[in-house]
């Protein structure tokens, strides 16, 4: 089933973000049926710095062909703002959806561009966007992958002139519309009652973020059909590593730490070498 047609049916989706390969396979080993490849998390992990629009085209590309090679489940994008005019968006559109996008969210920001959560964002025109989208949707081969169009104007021009900008994105011919950072569960539910109706709406989870958590439930029952918690394992992840480098610069060994860990074998298991191993050795000696 297309991530286009699971859309249109319940329960909602939970896309989980990812950042490479190995969690892409982890959370697909976990259940989930669709993945978030988080600009973001790129930025934290690849660079080791924040989301203000370091990450480059080519990054993601590679990263995203990557991912395809181990995973085959579907995945949403974070392209940014296209890299560029609408001529540079057709280009990611392009470029993105040959290595293995299945969706790919794009937003009004200009340069330089923020996290969604982050202040002192500032937006290209509603005009300017809307062609943006139509250019990216003229620009996909296939129509089962879909634009989500995103827009960050509650923290720039207010919570009704963002409503104004996803509806005319709709207009444009958005696939999917996501309304970034509302306050508050009051604003998410009134996400929903302007623009439910159009298409379905996707909600951003951001731990410690401007707009509430809340569950997968929660806000299939305020009407979302896509919830993404697009940089949770990074913060899991650099917690982790945090502790277990202070304990073993404190201690000088691991030991502590190790109930916390996978050891060789057990990492071995779920990255699969028993049977890359194996099948390397299915090869061997053919045409002898």
């Amino acid at each position: 089933m297309s991530l286009k047609s699971r859309l249109a049916q319940t329960p909602i989706v939970l896309a989980p973000g990812i950042y490479d390969p190995l969690t892409a396979a982890l959370a697909t080993d976990a259940g989930a049926e669709t993945l978030y490849l988080s600009g973001a998390a790129l930025a934290y992990t690849r660079l080791g710095r924040p989301d203000i629009g370091l990450v480059t085209m080519s990054e993601v590309a590679e990263t995203i062909t990557l991912i395809r090679d181990r995973v085959a489940t579907p995945l949403i994008v974070d392209a940014d703002n296209g890299y560029g005019n609408a001529l540079n968006m057709q280009r990611t559109v392009r470029l993105f959806e040959r290595a293995g996008a299945n969706a790919l969210q794009i937003e009004d920001q200009s340069y330089p561009k923020r996290c969604g959560h982050l202040a002192e964002k500032r937006l290209v025109s509603p005009s300017e966007m809307a062609g943006k989208v139509r250019a990216a949707v003229d620009a996909r081969q296939s129509p089962d992958t879909l634009i989500i169009a995103r827009t960050d104007a509650i923290a720039v021009e207010g919570f009704n002139a963002a409503i104004d900008r996803a509806a005319l994105y709709a207009e444009a011919g958005a696939d999917v519309l996501f309304v970034e950072a509302p306050g508050s569960a009051e604003e998410l539910g009134k996400v929903v009652a302007a623009l439910g109706k159009r298409l379905p709406l996707m909600a951003n989870m951001v731990e410690g973020g401007k707009t509430p958590i809340l569950s997968t439930a929660e806000l299939q029952a305020i009407g979302f059909s896509l919830v993404i918690f697009p940089g949770g394992i990074v913060r899991a992840i650099a917690r982790t590593a945090q502790a277990f480098y202070a304990t073993l610069v404190r201690d000088g060994t691991s030991a502590a730490f190790r109930n916390q860990m996978f050891d060789f074998g057990s990492l071995n298991e779920v990255i699969g070498t028993g049977e890359m191993l194996a099948l390397g050795k299915s090869y061997e000696g053919e045409g002898q």
